[in-house]
């Protein structure tokens, strides 16, 4: 079944989960639609302030990922570069990503789908 349908509504009443498979604390998800039978799904995840994921290494997926953030910073410490709340980035499969840090905490919008 692909993704649910949903009208309007908030998030107040959903928890923020661990991450599976994060090496680190403090790195947090809402699922808000997916599809289990292709993993296709669209979250919020939250990083707390001082959060460094280094020890979840560098980022490599078979899937599209779309990430805009919403609230604070991420430092890409790869690229040595800060990517701040109103941007965007759009990574096809295969694209290295990552690690990051987050010195204030962020919050970002993801939409992770496979190409068909």
């Amino acid at each position: 079944m692909p993704k649910e349908e949903l009208e309007f509504s908030g998030h107040e009443h959903m928890e923020w989960c661990p991450v599976p498979g994060s090496k680190i604390k403090g790195i947090y998800e809402k699922i808000l639609a997916g599809d289990p039978k292709t993993d296709d799904y669209t979250r919020l995840m939250k990083m707390d302030a001082g959060v460094d994921s280094s020890p979840n290494g560098e980022q490599i997926h078979t899937f599209w990922e779309e990430v805009y953030i919403l609230e604070g910073s991420l430092i890409d410490l790869r690229l040595n570069q800060e990517f701040k709340a109103g941007t965007y980035a759009c990574r096809p499969p295969g694209m290295v990503h990552g690690p990051w840090r987050s010195p204030n905490g962020c919050i970002t919008f993801e939409c992770r789908y496979t190409k068909k």
